[in-house]
C-alpha cells in the first residue's frame, strides 16, 4: 500500500495566537470534556445537577489538556526525540513556532488558571479531597508525559486521571457524595478515553521503542496494539449493561449506536498500520468518542 504525500506545515508566525492554538492542541479537548458532560448528565438524572460548578469543572479539565499538550511538546523537544519533527504541525517547539522558554511560561500560566478556576470548587465540598484532586492532576499531568508514560503505565493512567477522578469529581461537587453509578461511569469513560491514547501509541509504536519509551504496545506489539483498541471501545459500551440493573435502559441502548463507528474505524486503523496516515483515526477515534458521550448522557436523561 502507498502513503500519501505529507501534509506540509501550514505558515505561522513564531510566537502568535495561532502557534500557541496549535500547540494546545484543541481537538483533544474531547476527551476532557466527555468526564465532566457525562458525570452532569448522570447528576441531572440523579436530580442534584447543579450549573456552575459542572461549569467551572469543564474549564478546568480543558485547561489541565491543554497544560498536558504544552509539557508534551516541551519534553519532545527537549529529549531531541524524532516524534515531534514526524508528527508535524502541532509540535510548536519541534516547528519553531514558540521557544522552550516560551512553551514553559505558557505551562505556568496554564496551570496557575487551573488552579485558580479549581479553587472556586472549594466551597462545593471537603477542601482537603478537592485540593487532593487538583494537586494530584497537576502532579498527574507533569509525571505522565516526563515519566510514567515510559513505564507501561499510561492506559492505567489514563482510566484513572481521565476516568475515575474527573467523572467522580465532577458527581461529588454537584451531589457532595457519589455511588456506585458515579463509579460504573467512571469506567466506562476512562476505558473510553484510552482509545484515543492507543491509537497514539499503535502509530508511535516504533518511535517508542527506539526511544526506550515502554508502553504496552511498544511492547507487545502491532497485532497486540490493533486488538486492544477493539477491545476498548467495546467494553466502554458493555460496561453500560450494567445500567440496566438500575432501570437505565436508555443508557445501555443509545451508546450501541457508537459500535458500527468503533469498529469502522478499527478497520480503517488495521488497513493503514503504520505511518502519519493513522492521525486521522487520531481525528475519527476522537469524534466516536463524543457521539458515545452525548448518545450515554442522552441516555442517562432518559432514564
Amino acid at each position: 500500500m502507498t502513503s500519501s504525500p505529507l501534509r506540509p506545515s501550514p505558515r505561522v508566525t513564531p510566537g502568535s495566537l495561532r502557534a500557541w492554538t496549535l500547540a494546545a492542541r484543541p481537538k483533544t479537548l474531547t476527551g476532557a470534556a466527555i468526564p465532566v458532560i457525562t458525570a452532569s448528565a448522570l447528576a441531572w438524572a440523579d436530580g442534584v445537577f447543579s450549573l456552575r460548578p459542572a461549569l467551572v469543572c469543564l474549564l478546568f479539565a480543558c485547561l489541565m489538556q491543554v497544560a498536558a499538550n504544552f509539557i508534551n511538546d516541551l519534553f519532545d523537544f527537549l529529549k531531541g526525540s524524532d516524534r515531534a519533527d514526524r508528527l508535524g504541525p502541532e509540535r510548536a517547539c519541534a516547528q519553531g513556532w514558540l521557544t522552550p522558554r516560551e512553551m514553559k511560561r505558557g505551562i505556568a500560566l496554564v496551570l496557575a488558571a487551573a488552579a485558580a478556576c479549581g479553587l472556586t470548587l472549594l466551597t462545593y465540598g471537603r477542601p482537603e479531597v478537592l485540593v487532593g484532586i487538583g494537586v494530584g492532576c497537576i502532579v498527574f499531568a507533569f509525571l505522565y508525559t516526563t515519566l510514567l508514560s515510559y513505564c507501561g503505565l499510561g492506559d492505567v493512567l489514563v482510566v484513572m486521571f481521565f476516568g475515575l477522578v474527573p467523572v467522580a469529581g465532577t458527581y461529588y461537587v454537584q451531589s457532595g457524595t457519589v455511588n456506585a453509578s458515579v463509579w460504573l461511569l467512571s469506567l466506562s469513560c476512562g476505558i473510553l478515553i484510552d482509545s484515543l491514547l492507543v491509537v497514539n501509541n499503535y502509530r508511535d509504536r516504533d518511535t517508542d521503542r527506539r526511544d526506550g519509551k515502554r508502553t504496552l504496545i511498544a511492547l507487545l506489539g502491532e497485532p497486540f496494539g490493533r486488538y486492544l483498541y477493539l477491545l476498548t471501545g467495546l467494553t466502554a459500551w458493555a460496561l453500560c449493561a450494567c445500567f440496566l440493573a438500575e432501570g437505565r435502559t436508555w443508557a445501555f441502548v443509545l451508546p450501541a449506536l457508537y459500535v458500527p463507528l468503533h469498529v469502522l474505524t478499527w478497520r480503517r486503523m488495521a488497513a493503514i498500520r503504520s505511518g502519519r496516515e493513522l492521525n486521522a483515526i487520531l481525528g475519527q477515534t476522537s469524534r466516536n468518542m463524543l457521539i458515545f458521550a452525548l448518545l450515554l448522557s442522552i441516555g442517562l436523561v432518559m432514564g
